[in-house]
């Protein structure tokens, strides 16, 4: 975990930079951290390249450009013992909010200032602040699940007044229906059941929602978990039973006798064949 000094050209990119990064908001903001405090973050790279002197870079594309356009020549890498090109890490093109939130810790830590943080990163201190704390009260189990998302802080907020097996629950579903908002968030705080709240009280009731509304929601809410685990368990073997199906009937289908016997005799049955033939995801 020590980091190395590598020179920059001897760093390839493992995927094309966007030609718009350099007009993003994030990249102002990561080149302006870099200018005002130093990389952070060390680069993540594979092993020195056989017969060459160069690394190919896993992780840290962004980071890579803004040191080059600040003048840097060498920056501090992690030489990454598996071959990690291929992972899902490797190709994520955003800062994600819990690298954030660890990038900001090590600032302080080395003696930066809140206040020069928010000015460095242009943002009201308060967001700092919140950044900060962002995993105080957060189980591993759910900042693990969460590590590769952006989300809003006052999702911590939330998560933190329910008890772990909650947040995770919570968490889970959130993923699983590509929502991980702050409003979805507070639905699923007013529909948790008082044992699994960490005060043990019932938060403030949604504007609007009645008792028997927020008594349904907390039975919808543990029915969808359910359905949601039981989709992820079944989703592989239920696409690789539609293809089959799918190529069966097609062959099936192009047979002009079986064709023609279904469409006078069972053309209910034929219906439903067309209809699978066309279909391409689950959903249809």
């Amino acid at each position: 975990m020590e980091p190395l000094s590598v020179g920059l050209v001897n760093i390839l990119p493992s995927r094309n930079i966007p030609k718009e990064l350099d007009g993003s908001r994030k990249f102002k903001q990561i080149l302006s951290s870099i200018k005002e405090i130093g990389l952070i973050e060390p680069l993540s790279v594979t092993p020195v390249i056989k017969k060459s002197e160069h690394h190919m870079l896993l992780d840290g594309h962004v980071r890579l450009v803004a040191l080059r356009d600040l003048g840097y020549e060498v920056a501090p890498c992690l030489v990454a013992n598996d071959d990690e090109g291929y992972t899902y890490n490797s190709r994520i093109n955003r800062l994600s909010t819990i690298q954030e939130h660890f990038m900001i810790r090590r600032a302080i830590e080395r003696g930066v200032s809140t206040q020069r943080l928010a000015e460095v990163l242009n943002v009201d201190i308060s967001q700092i602040l919140k950044k900060m704390s962002l995993l105080k009260g957060i189980c591993p189990e759910a900042a693990e699940l969460l590590k590769d998302r952006q989300f809003s802080a006052d999702i911590s907020r939330i998560l933190r007044k329910m008890k772990p097996t909650r947040q995770i629950e919570c968490v889970e579903l959130m993923i699983s229906a590509n929502v991980v908002t702050t409003s979805y968030a507070e639905a699923m705080l007013v529909a948790t059941p008082v044992d699994l709240l960490v005060d043990g009280k019932k938060p403030q009731k949604l504007t609007g929602v009645t008792k028997e509304q927020v008594a349904k929601m907390e039975r919808e809410m543990g029915s969808l978990q359910t359905q949601y685990k039981l989709v992820e368990q079944s989703y592989g073997r239920d696409v690789l039973n539609l293809v089959l199906a799918r190529g069966y009937l097609v062959k099936m289908l192009e047979n002009k006798s079986v064709a023609r016997c279904l469409s006078q005799q069972y053309p209910d049955v034929l219906s439903e064949f067309e209809s699978i033939v066309k279909s391409v995801t689950l959903e249809q």
